[in-house]
């Protein structure tokens, strides 16, 4: 479909329908009434839009470049990593001068390092999870936050992983808990890289590690590009969200304008400066960093609840706890509301809203199993690659990097095991364009 197709058949219901659901965001702000939570919804809704306009997704940084050979969202994701470490590294310095101390050291009443709850004990529940997560994500085609955005959007397979996602939480949360209370629990650390370089030290060997991940991303390009295995980096933007080149066939300046504003595509480095912001603000406003899973765990406890199903051990104490005030009292809960709803806003603006089911019943078999493996894999990790990684790196935790390898090694196998078998898993093409 050409631009000006698109714009005849643009359906303007759907951008009328965006606007309505803007209208009940609003309104569902004020009946929250507490501003955590309002700044949840707002910021969910921010990172679901930007997720959706840029087509930026984590489980893509591994995906892509291994099937396209090209690495534009690897090194979107590394920018991405960057720019939050230098926020981070800047409101964490602020706090540390004006005495807080890092959460796990903390007592009860004592200031906390904004964003030091993501520095995890780093044991055998970061690495298999980390590993099982990578091919869950692969197989369910998407990771968390991915998984929210493709709901927003009427994706068929995130309907079936989603709620498998949920529930797999549960025994990945209690087995992590005893795991952690066990002798093997203790084999690891727990790793806070200011603690051994300072807080400068610790944003160069961030600094240098994300640049070195980066050069590895572009040798590996060249090599695919010599194998003629490689894309450019917007062959598969379609052609409505391309820029407009010829304005005279839109016969319509106003279209132009809101083509550029709505439909539009955005490159992942737009989206990933953004994300970066959005992080920031979060941080600043939360004094922690944005997670997704840990609401999952807690929707998961919430829903059984209501069929008579109660947990008991101490695993399940402050989720429990937090249940208390009811669901929607959870800013995360919240904010993974609105990362929804950003993303449904985005495609009906864009008039791009459909629901898709292009999948057969072996690819549903997959999708299940795949929110399941998220599910365990995020909770025994404790975190998936936001609260583990995107949300741990920057905040100086080693976890966050063994966590990254480990994602990255169940992606790689999730992507060789299932290559033939998931419609998520596309075999590596010869781009005719190489030949030229």
């Amino acid at each position: 479909m050409n631009t000006l197709d698109f714009s005849k058949s643009f359906k303007k219901w759907q951008a009328i329908f965006g606007l309505l659901t803007i209208l009940f965001l609003f309104y569902f702000g004020y009946t929250l009434h507490k501003p955590n939570l309002i700044v949840g919804l707002l910021g969910g809704f921010a990172l679901g839009y930007t997720l959706t306009r840029s087509r930026f997704g984590f489980a893509g940084g591994i995906k892509r470049v291994y099937v396209r050979g090209e690495g534009s969202l690897s090194k979107a994701i590394l920018v991405s990593l960057a720019t939050v470490t230098l926020i981070y590294a800047a409101v964490q310095y602020t706090s540390y001068i004006g005495g807080a101390i890092p959460s796990y050291l903390a007592k009860s009443g004592e200031a906390v390092i904004p964003g030091t709850q993501n520095v995890f004990m780093t044991n055998i529940g970061t690495v298999v999870g980390g590993f099982v997560f990578g091919i869950g994500m692969i197989i369910a085609g998407g990771c968390a936050s991915g998984t929210l955005a493709d709901l927003g959007e009427g994706e068929g397979h995130a309907l079936i992983a989603f709620p498998m996602f949920i529930l797999g939480t549960i025994p990945g949360h209690y087995l992590r808990e005893v795991v952690d209370r066990n002798p093997i629990g203790k084999v690891g650390v727990r790793g806070y890289l200011p603690d051994y370089f300072g807080y400068l030290g610790a944003v160069v060997v961030t600094g240098l590690l994300l640049i070195a991940l980066y050069l590895l991303v572009k040798r590996y390009e060249k090599i695919r590009r010599k194998e003629h295995t490689s894309f450019d980096d917007r062959s598969d933007y379609q052609d409505f969200e391309k820029p407009l080149v010829d304005r005279v066939e839109t016969n319509s300046i106003w279209w132009a304008l809101y083509h550029k504003l709505f439909v539009e595509r955005w490159s992942f480095m737009t989206g990933a400066v953004i994300l970066s912001f959005i992080s920031g603000c979060l941080l600043i406003f939360y004094k922690k960093a944005w997670g997704v899973t840990s609401a999952f765990t807690k929707i998961a406890v919430w829903f059984l609840n209501l069929f008579g199903i109660e947990f008991t051990d101490a695993a399940f104490k402050s989720i429990n706890k937090g249940l208390e005030k009811g669901i929607l009292a959870d800013s995360g809960v919240i904010l993974d509301i609105g990362i929804v709803f950003g993303s449904f806003v985005a495609f009906l603006l864009a008039g791009r809203f459909k629901f898709s089911y292009k999948f057969n019943s072996r690819n549903a078999m997959l999708f299940g199993l795949g929110g399941l493996m998220m599910g365990f894999g995020s909770r025994f990790a404790k975190g998936c690659n936001i609260g583990a990684m995107y949300s741990s790196i920057p905040n100086f935790s080693i976890s966050g990097w063994v966590f990254l390898i480990s994602i990255s090694l169940g992606a790689v196998a999730g992507l060789k095991l299932f290559k033939k078998v998931s419609c998520h898993v596309p075999p590596r093409h010869r781009n005719p364009e190489d030949f030229k």
